[in-house]
């Protein structure tokens, strides 16, 4: 009588999910150890520093014309203000505030603006000028003056007053409101899109902000 043939781990009565698992094991994984552990450390690293370090970020609006334009592209930074508060002339992107949030704004989206002025300061737009602390702000920076008035408004602890600078065409704090600081982002540093415009941003008020 011929014995019958014993099973061997090939035969086609091993799982072909365990003949899988074992080609994971002896051929994929060794000969492609290295290089799967590269791309997880990249994914890691990359993931970490768009959390914790910096992001990229593109312009969808005409809000801050015209030292951005739609289709920039910039590099928002997140470690500054982890070491200190922002203030006047910073550019900051900022999560919408409940005032937005209360008329339909996604709590994830993102705004960019220029910090006007911080807790304890006094903002007021009168004539086409703005005045913080009652002085007028010399703004170089913007489209065209402000065609609005706004009565003297006191920026509350932990809050920001912020603005386009595009200023009439701008959804801005003269509008809605102040940021809380647990809104940002981030700084804008640096654009980088399109090549013609590569620029990394200074705060124009930096002679005068000893803290900037």
């Amino acid at each position: 009588m011929t014995p019958e043939p014993v099973p061997t781990p090939d035969s086609d009565t091993v799982p072909r999910w365990r003949r899988m698992l074992r080609w994971l094991k002896t051929g994929l994984w060794p000969s492609q150890k290295g290089n799967l552990l590269t791309v997880t450390f990249a994914l890691f690293l990359a993931l970490f520093v768009r959390l914790f370090i910096a992001e990229s970020r593109y312009i969808p609006s005409e809000s801050m014309v015209p030292t951005l334009v739609p289709g920039d592209r910039l590099v928002i930074e997140k470690v500054s203000y982890r070491l200190h508060p922002p203030v006047d002339g910073d550019i900051v992107v900022f999560h919408p505030p409940l005032a937005l949030q209360a008329i339909g704004y996604d709590p994830a989206q993102a705004f960019i603006k220029r910090v006007v002025a911080t807790a304890g300061q006094v903002v007021a737009v009168h004539d086409g000028q703005v005045y913080v602390d009652q002085r007028p702000i010399s703004e170089t920076y913007i489209a065209e003056p402000p065609a609005y008035e706004m009565p003297p408004v006191t920026v509350p602890e932990d809050r920001l007053f912020v603005m386009g600078d595009n200023r009439n065409n701008s959804n801005d704090s003269h509008i809605w409101g102040f940021v809380p600081q647990e809104n940002l982002i981030g700084r804008a540093n640096f654009r980088f899109w399109p090549p013609r415009q590569i620029q990394l941003f200074r705060n124009p008020f930096a002679s005068l902000n000893t803290d900037a």
